[in-house]
């Protein structure tokens, strides 16, 4: 059907003057229309894109809803790892981190802009030349899934960026959340339906956000805040963190009102105790308020800590605490055979939580707290730390009450149990012999961080072992159809499905491998250091614990259990029966003599590479050793420009950094073969 012009024209229009509602209604928090006179302009657009289905653009707001509802999530990658903070509890700690940044910088006093720290879901978005092309979760960091469907859902995040000035890659972060009247409002509904509530308004907006049909976070009430940005190309940013927080907010993206410019430590103390007493008249949860180095070359300049940024510290509020009592005293055992006392509570409400368990620690803590069953204790909770016993209140405990022992058999095997000199843990002896540590330590084998075996869950992992199907993490890959197929809510389809993960999961890296076999002090970290170091396992089984703590970040505890590890014959044992049923990863033992050649260099890497994805020109770089960065610097080594390079091409050339193309880049690594 043919569209007159007068026709597309009363189209864009409607368009237009609906996006500017949604911006002054969600952005700036001042309507312009009544909600009645709102919904005539949307019924009208509806009603000419019915009848004229041409009109109807991807930033249409009427097509926040539409998408077919998806089987499964899939992975973004993040250009710029998603973060997490280091934490403040006291105002020394913040003092300290005030100090510690000024020393580096060489300067007397800084500038912080300091905001709130909303307890949602961190997501990244991004604008490719305005329009809204990919929504993720921040995952482990490092990748997280693909959300883009249920973003779009959001009035708060514009599909299209306003105004023209905006860069043609834009990547902003912040935080999607439930406030507490939507809360509140939700869960009367569920209980009204006979469905179970949420228990609190974090967890509600993260189950929301991650429904696989769409149409369903539409329904829910969610919001969404930016707080900082990631990927940039093709456009220039103020030097300013609150003044990107501006800019963003120009083009369509909302920000917190409560977000304030402070310029000493002082005042930023008084801003945390000003929060702190408006928080529970807050419309949505905090957990506390973060400082954020405003200056952003400042920012550049101070860099990464492991997982952490130099520039920003979350100041948390106090932990939260209630009394309860203590109905019993069990015993967890964890998979490297840890014997954990946790309090089973009389159930306490705590901000929205219900809590019945408390971590006890350990004997030493028992004994220091002596928290007997029946005691009348207090328990805190401080956001996502797990809840602990903090005191017992002796005048109110029961008469006969028996101080509490630690059994000397481990709960779950009767295996011997040992406390080693110089540790406060108790530990199972029975090893992989241990149920509770297999399903431990299959889980950990299974998780995403690890070898990612989609499908294999707790529920799963538990019929395994409870059916003593899998004594050794090796036997799942030895598992049959049938086996699969006739486990509880199996059939012939998920037995596929679960056969078709493993098979995946045999190709890895030496990294995640590592990781996966659950070593004590073995982290994500320590286990890419060792596998850049080495590149070899059959290396790092040779290492000795004086070539192991030779190598940065690998201290005296971790290395000593590392050759522990490999030194027991069950371990090796595992290994050899993983191997052979497949599991592999890219190896080159010759490769440790050149990798020297990029330790130490820091590699940025900017537009579109044509010969490989970024994730894989970012891994072989560091395993070569070099450090792979997402912002240009004085300390870059080089800049590797791809099509279409931004910003950061023409940061490096202001610098004079060492530019190289696509083809010298190759050409770079072809000193080891790819990982």
């Amino acid at each position: 059907m043919k569209i007159s012009p007068k026709i597309q024209k009363q189209a864009a229009q409607l368009r237009e003057t609906i996006n500017e509602h949604n911006y002054y209604y969600y952005v700036l928090d001042d309507p312009l229309l009544p909600d009645s006179e709102y919904d005539c302009l949307m019924r009208e657009l509806q009603a000419l894109e019915e009848k004229y289905p041409a009109l109807i653009t991807p930033d249409s707001p009427t097509q926040r809803v539409g998408a077919t509802p998806l089987s499964t999530f899939s992975e973004v990658v993040h250009a710029i790892p998603m973060l997490s903070l280091g934490n403040a509890f006291k105002d020394e700690e913040v003092q300290d981190f005030d100090k510690r940044a000024r020393a580096r910088l060489a300067i007397d006093s800084i500038e912080y802009a300091v905001e709130l720290k909303l307890d949602g879901l961190a997501v990244s978005l991004r604008y490719e030349n305005g329009l809204l092309v990919t929504g993720a979760t921040r995952g482990d960091g490092q990748s997280g899934e693909d959300v883009t469907q249920n973003v779009k859902t959001l009035k708060t995040i514009p599909v299209r960026l306003r105004g023209d000035d905006y860069p043609r890659v834009l990547e902003v972060r912040g935080e999607v959340f439930m406030p507490k009247a939507g809360f509140n409002k939700w869960n009367q509904q569920k209980i009204a339906a006979g469905e179970k509530v949420w228990a609190n308004p974090r967890n509600a907006a993260a189950g929301s956000l991650r429904q696989l049909d769409a149409s369903r976070t539409a329904n829910r009430p969610l919001r969404f805040l930016s707080y900082a940005i990631g990927e940039v190309e093709g456009g220039d940013l103020p030097n300013r963190h609150s003044d990107i927080l501006q800019r963003l907010q120009a083009w369509g993206l909302p920000i917190s009102k409560y977000s304030e410019v402070v310029k000493d430590t002082q005042a930023c103390l008084d801003y945390y105790q000003q929060i702190l007493e408006q928080r529970d008249s807050l419309p949505f949860e905090i957990d506390g308020v973060v400082y954020k180095i405003n200056q952003i070359n400042q920012q550049e300049t101070l860099g990464f800590v492991s997982r952490a940024p130099r520039w920003a510290i979350a100041h948390k509020f106090p932990a939260q605490e209630v009394l309860t009592q203590v109905v019993d005293i069990d015993v967890q055992v964890g998979r490297t055979g840890a014997l954990t006392p946790v309090a089973r509570l009389a159930p306490v409400n705590v901000a929205g939580v219900t809590i019945t368990n408390a971590t006890l620690h350990n004997q030493d803590e028992i004994n220091r707290k002596d928290v007997r069953v029946g005691d009348t204790v207090i328990v805190r909770r401080a956001g996502d730390v797990i809840p602990e016993v903090v005191r017992v209140l002796p005048k109110k405990r029961p008469k006969n009450t028996q101080p509490y022992v630690l059994p000397k058999k481990c709960p779950v095997c009767d295996a011997e149990v040992v406390r080693i000199k110089g540790e406060a843990v108790v530990r199972c002896t029975g090893g992989l012999f241990c149920a509770a540590q297999r399903k431990q330590a299959l889980q950990h084998f299974a998780s995403r961080r690890a070898m990612e075996i989609d499908g294999l869950g707790e529920k799963l992992v538990e019929q395994l072992i409870d059916k003593d199907l899998v004594k050794s993490i090796a036997d799942i890959y030895t598992l049959t159809h049938e086996q699969w197929a006739g486990l509880e809510r199996m059939g012939k389809k998920s037995a596929d499905k679960i056969m078709k993960a493993l098979e995946k999961s045999k190709s890895t890296t030496l990294a995640r491998f590592l990781y996966a076999l659950g070593i004590r002090e073995v982290g994500e970290s320590t286990a890419r250091i060792l596998a850049q170091h080495f590149i070899s396992l059959d290396k790092i089984m040779e290492a000795t614990e004086t070539d192991l703590v030779k190598i940065p970040d690998i201290g005296p505890v971790a290395a000593q259990y590392v050759v522990a590890f490999f030194k027991e014959s069950h371990n090796m044992e595992v290994i050899q029966r993983l191997q052979a049923a497949g599991v592999h990863w890219v190896e080159n033992e010759a490769a440790p003599s050149k990798a020297p050649a990029l330790a130490g260099q820091t590699f940025v890497l900017t537009g579109t590479l044509i010969s490989m994805p970024r994730r894989t020109a970012k891994a072989r770089l560091e395993a070569l050793g070099a450090k792979v960065s997402g912002s240009v610097s004085k300390k870059t080594n080089y800049v590797v420009a791809g099509e279409k390079a931004g910003s950061k091409l023409t940061k490096a050339q202001d610098l004079g950094v060492k530019v190289i193309d696509e083809d010298e880049f190759v050409a770079l690594l072809e000193i080891s073969p790819s990982p």
